[in-house]
């Protein structure tokens, strides 16, 4: 029995070549070549490979006389040797620099990114399997487990990106991977400018925040540019100051002289070596920080970070997942909340209150355009009430440009600290 009896032709019933199905056919029979010929053409170089591919789609379509053009045949050729040597479909897609996020949900369905739209994307895989040997192809050199018993995993490729993989029977339809892809040039002030993400006078209130050392909170949806603008704001700090960065995954690209970098770590296959933010907060502020910048509060650790923002670490900045300036607030209670610590609400907000000085707050427009709809001073407690104040808001009428709210002239802290005042 030949190859092509036992594997199929790859064709439609009406004699036309069929993409993906030839593709899965043509797989499977170099893999068989490859084996044939006794060399180890995978440890090879890619054009090695590449050439070997090449002569045997060439031979196979000329044997089944297949009605293919030599662009499709170079083009199965290049795709089997991306999917012998790297990330399959996706090598295509991490290649390209417009792509800033690749989505895909079971073997059918890619998404991708491109100027904050997504969009569905033709490359798609072959099955279930194909995908997860894909995901198992990207975490290995992680040293991270994706199975049965570890169906989510959470990691860092080494050019930064950041990559979530979770499979059945977590996931119902099949194999799912996000990967958010790693700017390798930073953005800085004036691209925010000119993407009217800010305008000239907010930046100018980001300069003078982080020069006083203001506890800032960044706070938006998932995609709304926190950790870039985290960056940027890292780029106002003080040469001369140490800080330390504390990320359950690494992103943060500060171009800071003085910088630390801490990361969690999950738990080994026993269940054993977990290291979580509040260790890593505490362990900070034995290192001696001048400012303390964590990736995100989203668990236990809202407390240690409270409570280093409240104790001479001033100047430290976080995130938070929060629709609006005034629910970053909320969120942050029922954070506390979650840690099982019983604390009166009047002593929370104090607390709260005491630590932060600065809500930016971030949106993500119809138009894919990223952009801070709020800038929000945290005044104080009154009345067990939050008191705060609108320095910036976006224009809601056009969705450009931004309005300077008056100020509260009833502000202590204004009084106190006349730079917070963005009217001058």
């Amino acid at each position: 029995m030949t190859k092509e009896q036992l594997f199929g032709s790859g064709l439609h019933k009406d004699g036309r070549a069929d993409h993906d199905g030839l593709k899965m056919v043509l797989h499977r029979y170099i893999i068989d070549a490859i084996e044939e010929s006794g060399k180890n053409l995978l440890e090879d170089s890619r054009h090695a490979l590449s050439q070997f591919v090449t002569d045997r789609v060439a031979e196979y379509v000329s044997r089944l006389h297949l009605a293919i053009s030599r662009y499709e045949m170079e083009r199965l050729a290049e795709e089997i040797v991306d999917e012998l040597t790297g990330f399959g479909p996706l090598e295509v897609l991490l290649r390209d620099s417009a792509v800033t996020e690749i989505l895909v949900n079971g073997p059918h369905h890619v998404f991708v990114e491109r100027d904050g739209l997504l969009s569905h994307s033709d490359l798609r895989f072959i099955d279930d399997h194909h995908v997860e040997r894909v995901m198992q192809r990207i975490l290995a050199p992680l040293g991270r487990r994706l199975d049965e018993s570890s169906p989510m995993v959470d990691a860092r490729l080494p050019d930064g990106s950041r990559v979530n993989a979770i499979i059945p029977p977590i996931a119902l339809d099949g194999p799912c991977l996000s990967i958010r892809k790693f700017r390798k040039d930073m953005l800085k002030s004036s691209d925010l400018v000119a993407m009217q993400t800010i305008d000239q006078s907010i930046y100018e209130f980001f300069q003078e925040s982080v020069g006083k050392r203001c506890n800032i909170l960044i706070s938006g949806g998932t995609g709304t540019g926190k950790t870039t603008l985290l960056n940027i704001l890292s780029q106002l700090i003080n040469p001369h100051e140490r800080l330390v960065t504390i990320e359950d995954v690494a992103e943060l690209q500060l171009g800071h002289p003085h910088v630390v970098r801490l990361e969690t770590r999950p738990p080994n296959s026993e269940g054993h070596g977990e290291v979580k933010s509040s260790d890593l907060i505490r362990n900070a502020l034995r290192m001696r920080p001048d400012r303390i910048i964590l990736g995100e509060i989203r668990g236990v650790e809202v407390l240690d970070v409270l409570t280093a923002m409240n104790t001479g670490h001033d100047g430290s900045m976080s995130t938070v997942h929060a629709n609006t300036a005034q629910d970053a607030l909320l969120r942050l209670e029922t954070l506390v909340g979650l840690t099982g610590r019983t604390v009166a609400e009047k002593t929370l907000r104090q607390m709260i209150c005491a630590a932060l000085d600065v809500i930016i707050q971030l949106t993500r427009m119809s138009d894919g355009r990223r952009c801070v709809s709020e800038v929000l001073e945290v005044v104080g407690v009154r009345d067990d009430v939050y008191v705060t104040n609108t320095l910036f808001r976006l224009d809601k009428r056009t969705g450009f440009g931004f309005v300077r709210e008056a100020l509260n002239p009833a502000s202590d802290k204004l009084r106190r600290d006349p730079i917070l005042n963005a009217n001058g």
